[in-house]
């Protein structure tokens, strides 16, 4: 009967080690099938490619197609006004119903509108505090956040913020572009 049990749990030790295995390399295509047009985009529009990712990481889990429920669409969640204003602005056709669903459309409207934002909060001691705000919640909002010290106080800006999801929306996507700017550092070391 023991060698029975210790069959058992060597069997289920090897597939247990062997989903660990399959379930990381997954994780692994996953955040990376989208590199070459985060790539692209931010050379296109000079965002840091991290950060891209991490707002990608957030906003869809690298989902292409995913929907949110204020008719946020695609990689980066966009709305249709600003899909609409990015392909004005850049003189592109996005007509076809699906063509927000394409991941680098998508991820080069969302990219440009990063940057558009970023230049707006210049002044302030940590400009990505207010442009990741801005994306998650909208510029009235923001507006309404960055009163006193907080107009350029990243630090009391955050603690201004009314809205928790957004607060937490910041900090999620500045952790996670940390962790890709840190990823992306070793990589160019080991090459």
């Amino acid at each position: 009967m023991r060698r029975i049990a210790r069959h058992f749990l060597g069997v289920a030790v090897v597939f247990g080690a062997g989903f660990a295995f399959f379930w990381e390399g997954r994780n692994v295509w996953i955040e990376q099938r989208h590199d070459e047009v985060i790539q692209a985009a931010a050379g296109r529009y000079g965002v840091h490619p991290a950060l891209i990712k991490a707002v990608v990481w957030r906003e869809s889990r690298f989902d292409a197609f995913a929907r949110g429920g204020k008719g946020e669409v695609g990689l980066m969640q966009l709305m249709p006004g600003t899909a609409a204003e990015w392909a004005a602005a850049e003189a592109v056709d996005i007509s076809n119903p699906g063509a927000m669903t394409d991941p680098e459309l998508n991820t080069r409207a969302g990219t440009w509108y990063l940057k558009k934002l970023y230049r707006r909060y210049l002044s302030t001691d940590n400009p990505l505090a207010y442009t990741l705000a801005d994306y998650n919640a909208g510029r009235g909002n923001v507006l309404r956040w960055a009163k006193g010290e907080g107009a350029t106080n990243s630090a009391q800006f955050l603690a201004q913020i009314t809205y928790p999801g957004t607060r937490d929306y910041v900090q999620s996507v500045s952790q996670r572009f940390r962790h890709y700017f840190a990823k992306a550092d070793r990589v160019l070391e080991n090459n």
